[in-house]
C-alpha cells in the first residue's frame, strides 16, 4: 500500500484524470510515430536522417509532441499528493523548459529542411546536416538529455505503492538516468551518447507515458469503485 506521500491528491477530479489520460496517450503515440518515421528513414537511406523530407516530418512531430508532454506533467501535478506537489511542479518546470527550447529548434529545422532556398548558407549550416557537431543538433540533444531527464527523475518521486505505480516510477528513473548518461557520454563518444539519450526519452520515455495513462485510468476506476453503493 502506498504511503500518504504517494497517494493521489483527493482533489484529482474526473476531468483532470481524463485530461491526463488523453495527454499521456497522445505523447506516447506521437513518440511512437516519430520512431516509425525515423526507422523508415534509416531503412531507406541506410543511415540516420540528416536532411530531406524525413527530417522535416520528424521536426514537425517534435513540435506536435511538445504540448502533450507539458500537459501530461500538468496532470501529474494535479495527481500528486500534497506532500509531493513540489516534485511535480519541478518536473513540470523542467518539461516546459525542454519543450519550449526544442520546439523553437525543431520549428526552425522544419523550415530550413523543407525550404532551404529561403535561408543563407551560413544560417543553414546552423541546422544542417542534422548531426554532430552542428550547433542546433548539439543544443537539441542537450535540452532532451538535461531538462527531459531531470523532469523524469523528479516526476518519478510522485509515484509508488502498487505494482503499476512502482513500474512507472522505475521506468521514469530509467528514462532520466539514460538521458543524463547520454549527456555525459557525449564527451566520450558523441555518436554513442546520442543513441543513449534517444533510448532515454524515445524508448523508456515513451513507455513512461503509456504507464502514466494507465495509472491515471486506474485512479478513475478506483474512485468509481469507492463511490459505488
Amino acid at each position: 500500500m502506498a504511503s500518504p506521500e504517494l497517494t493521489p491528491d483527493p482533489t484529482f477530479a474526473v476531468r483532470a484524470r481524463r485530461f491526463g489520460i488523453a495527454a499521456a496517450w497522445m505523447a506516447f503515440i506521437v513518440v511512437e510515430v516519430y520512431a516509425i518515421v525515423s526507422g523508415l528513414a534509416l531503412a531507406s537511406q541506410g543511415r540516420p536522417v540528416e536532411s530531406g523530407p524525413y527530417l522535416s516530418i520528424m521536426a514537425l512531430l517534435v513540435v506536435v509532441m511538445g504540448p502533450f508532454l507539458v500537459l501530461s506533467m500538468v496532470a501529474v501535478h494535479a495527481y500528486a499528493s500534497p506532500l509531493r506537489k513540489a516534485h511535480a511542479l519541478a518536473a513540470l518546470a523542467f518539461m516546459i523548459a525542454c519543450v519550449a527550447i526544442t520546439s523553437c529548434i525543431n520549428f526552425m529545422l522544419l523550415l530550413v529542411s523543407s525550404q532551404p532556398e529561403l535561408f543563407s548558407e551560413s544560417w543553414r549550416a546552423v541546422f544542417l546536416p542534422c548531426k554532430w557537431p552542428v550547433p542546433a543538433f548539439i543544443l537539441d540533444n542537450f535540452v532532451w538529455d538535461w531538462f527531459f531527464g531531470i523532469s523524469m527523475l523528479v516526476a518519478a518521486q510522485v509515484f509508488g505503492g502498487d505494482r503499476l505505480r512502482n513500474a512507472l516510477r522505475a521506468v521514469m528513473i530509467l528514462s532520466g538516468a539514460l538521458c543524463l548518461a547520454g549527456l555525459i557520454w557525449l564527451a566520450v563518444s558523441p555518436e554513442q551518447g546520442v543513441i543513449i539519450g534517444i533510448l532515454g526519452w524515445g524508448a523508456a520515455g515513451a513507455i513512461a507515458f503509456l504507464l502514466l495513462a494507465k495509472v491515471f485510468g486506474r485512479v478513475q476506476v478506483e474512485t468509481d469503485e469507492a463511490e459505488a453503493p
